[in-house]
Formats: C-alpha cells, structure tokens, sequence
C-alpha cells in the first residue's frame, strides 16, 4: 500500500502539468503522463516518467490521478472517451483544472457515480511559483481521501488549505480571489494614470503599491471577520471615510482628464451604501447593499 502512494498520473501536459510531472519525479514518485499530443511528454520521458497512450492508460497506472486540463469541458469531452469507464472505479481524482464551483459539482458527480473518488483543487500561482513555502492550493472534498493524500499534495506548494466537504469551495474561492485579484488590479491602473497625470514614475508607484499591500491585506482580513459576524458597528474604518475618498478619486480624474470609469463605478457603490444610511458603520457594510439585486 506505501509504494502506491509514490505512484501517480498526470492528465494534461501544459505548462502547469509539465511542471507537476517534474516536481513528482524529482521526490522520486512514479510518474506516467498522458496527452493528447504525446509530443509534450518527450522531456518528461527522458526525466523517468512513462508515457500512457490512452488515458484509460493511464488511469489504470496509478491509485492517484491529478486532471490539470484547459478547462472542465475538455475533462469532460476526454474521459468520455473511456471505452470501460469501469476503470475508474477505487481511484482518486484530484481535479485541478479551472471551472466553476457548478461544474466542480457536476464533476464530483459524475465520477463518483463511476465509484472514483474525487477532490477538486484550484492552483493559485503560475508554474514558475510551484513548490515554494508559500504556494497556495486550494482543496475541497472528501476529508478522509483528502488527508490521505496531503503529504502528496504539499510536494506542489507548502501552504495547502483544505476548504472542507463541500465540493464546490476550491472552485468557488478561486473565483473569489481572482475577483479580489481583478478588482486590485483595475485600481492599480487607474492609479498609474494619476500618477502620469503628474508625471510621476510609475514603476516608483507600483514600489509604493507593493510596500503598501501587505498592511492592506490585514484591513481586509480585518473586514471579512466584519463581515463573517454579521456586526458591521464601526471598528477600524467608517464606509464615510471611504465615501469621501472614492468621490475624491472621481474628482482627480475628471480634473486630470483621464479615464474615470472605475473611479465612477467605486464611487456609485459606496453612495449607495451612504444613502443606505451605513455610513457610520464598518466600511465593510457595503457589502449589505450589494447583496441586494439591482433591477
């Protein structure tokens, strides 16, 4: 049983799946690849790792088999090529494909109903950051294979976090910090375009960014406890504090003559949250009037 833990299988050979097969042959596991175009394969042959030509192949190689493909539609379209899907039955399916939380749970579905067992995970860095103290792998499923499995797993990233059960959290919270990703980066450019207003270097700019970001990040631990309570009686920040300042970014821009879309749409969530009537609470009571449809 320990020398099946040192097996695995690797569906899918981009650059992220490249990077998985080399880290699990470097530990010395026993590794088989598949893809599509076995060409990819041919650097990791020569490593140690053994080609499958089928993914029945290599399913039926390994106790363990991590799916790192473009996306759930192409899992989907690939292991429905199973002649016998049969074979699936007592493995383990960690899928750390992107999708949606509801595509993590028609997933789940479907290979459970094939007797596999299935963890969902969401890799939260490129492959150049693989394998490092702080990588981040979000995981979620069944805790019992799971926590079998999880000194497997750290050989990706050394800061594994399991979500629990319910199968769609790895999915569902990887969307969430690419919003979180998204929405910081959209206030990152607008903010260069006020600084070039000023003729400010911007590359100093971001150096302020980054000083800055690690303080920010505990506010906003700092808010989602606020908002987790329920109890959004002020604490750290008033949202009027914020109100004033989206308002004045809006001004800057409109002065400045650069683009003032995000400031206006920043600016039109908080005078919402302010015509609530939440401005002497937690800045993190906006969120009561975004919870709310806009018709």
């Amino acid at each position: 049983m320990e020398a099946l833990k040192n097996q695995i299988s690797i569906i899918g050979l981009g650059p992220m799946g490249i990077k998985i097969a080399q880290l699990y042959l470097q530990k010395g596991f026993q590794v088989t690849v598949y893809n599509r175009t076995a060409a990819k394969a041919d650097q990791l042959v020569q490593q140690g790792a053994r080609l499958a030509k089928t993914v029945h192949e290599a399913i039926e190689a390994s106790p363990i088999n991590l799916v790192i493909l473009h996306n759930y539609t192409v899992t989907s379209e690939l292991f429905s090529t199973l002649q016998n899907d049969s074979i699936l039955s007592g493995k383990l399916v960690v899928q750390l494909t992107t999708g949606t939380a509801q595509e993590a749970r028609l997933s789940q579905t479907w290979f459970n109903s094939r007797d596999a067992d299935y963890i969902d995970g969401a890799i939260q860095v490129a492959p150049e950051q693989m394998s490092q103290p702080d990588t981040t792998i979000l995981f979620s499923g069944n805790q019992k294979k799971y926590m079998e499995i999880e000194d497997s797993l750290r050989i990706l990233g050394g800061n594994p976090k399991y979500l629990g059960e319910n199968i769609a959290a790895a999915a569902a919270l990887d969307t969430a910090t690419l919003s979180y990703i998204y929405g910081a980066a959209a206030g990152f450019f607008h903010g260069a375009l006020i600084a070039e207003s000023e003729n400010f270097d911007v590359s100093e700019y971001g150096n302020i960014i980054a000083e800055i970001a690690p303080g920010m990040g505990e506010f906003l631990k700092h808010e989602g406890k606020v908002i987790s309570s329920g109890d959004f009686k002020l604490s750290q920040s008033p949202l009027a504090i914020s109100v004033e300042a989206t308002e004045r970014i809006l001004t800057t821009a409109k002065l400045s003559g650069i683009n003032s879309e995000f400031p206006e749409f920043v600016a039109n969530w908080l005078s919402r949250a302010k015509d609530a009537g939440y401005e002497q609470e937690e800045f993190a009571a906006v969120i009561k009037t975004l919870r709310t449809q806009q018709l």
